[in-house]
């Protein structure tokens, strides 16, 4: 277990996937501050929310957890990035014909895969890392231009540091993990990245919009729920189970569908 995973942090180390991984999470960080600054910063109503993005109000943003606002705010796009990082890195074993070499130098295929899992959980965990790091650099900034009052950003600093790093890697290991199971069903990157960007843009909008009970249980706005520690409509206990149920759906279908096809096809 210990050399798969090994080698799937090698292999995963990958010039363009580290680069356009960090750099568009860097990118989403500074856009969504930024953006809170003219949005939120000005509105006299709370500001309508968008497919990815879910803007918190004034009031909120000038909360002791506001400092970190612009995280749970991009939960969504970070996890579509995440969704689709996970599944280039899976699909492209296939695309490249190493799968068949790894597999025949690990046979043990669940192993395999999981080491994968796990090489991949430690990037998502460097990733939001490379988020907070930014938000705390680009937040105070933003904040300022907008003449927000940040006093109670200083209140319990590190314990809503660390509450929202793990809400964030806990929403994005759940967005990963779909991706990894729609690579591995799809066998293209293209198309898993596909499935996943069209479901969060269209198909649970439609879906929420014409069945309004469905609104606040679909897996995007559950995830969106998690990386915000929970809202009045999704208590965190529940958006926390079913992101666990989510991974854990996710992990079956991608070990089933691992082991049991064929990987010369």
């Amino acid at each position: 277990m210990i050399n798969a995973l090994r080698s799937e942090l090698l292999r995963t180390r990958r010039k363009g996937v580290v680069i356009g991984w960090f750099g568009l999470t860097v990118l989403f960080t500074v856009m969504i501050n930024t953006v809170m600054a003219q949005v939120v910063g000005s509105a006299s109503a709370p500001p309508q929310s968008g497919p990815g993005v879910s803007f918190p109000t004034l009031a909120q943003w000038q909360s002791p957890e506001g400092i970190t606002a612009g995280l749970s705010s991009a939960a969504g796009m970070y996890g579509v990035v995440a969704l689709s990082f996970w599944a280039i890195v899976t699909a492209g074993d296939y695309s490249s014909g190493l799968i068949r070499l790894t597999a025949s130098a690990q046979p043990d295929r669940a192993r395999l895969l999981l080491g994968k899992v796990g090489a991949l959980t430690l990037w998502t965990a460097a990733v939001t890392t490379a988020a907070l790091v930014t938000d705390l650099l680009v937040a105070p900034v933003a904040a300022r231009q907008a003449g927000i009052d940040m006093s109670a950003w200083r209140d319990d600093v590190v314990p809503h540091l660390a509450g929202a790093w793990l809400n964030l890697f806990c929403a994005l290991l759940v967005w990963g993990t779909i991706g990894l199971v729609l690579a591995l069903l799809t066998r293209s990157a293209a198309l898993a990245i596909s499935v996943g960007v069209g479901y969060v843009l269209v198909v649970e909008t439609v879906l929420t919009a014409a069945v309004d009970a469905l609104a606040h249980w679909m897996p995007g706005a559950t995830l969106s729920a998690l990386a915000h520690g929970g809202t009045s409509a999704v208590p965190y206990g529940s958006a926390l189970f079913l992101g666990t149920l989510y991974t854990l759906l996710s992990l079956g279908v991608a070990l089933a569908v691992f082991e049991r096809r064929d990987i010369t096809d």
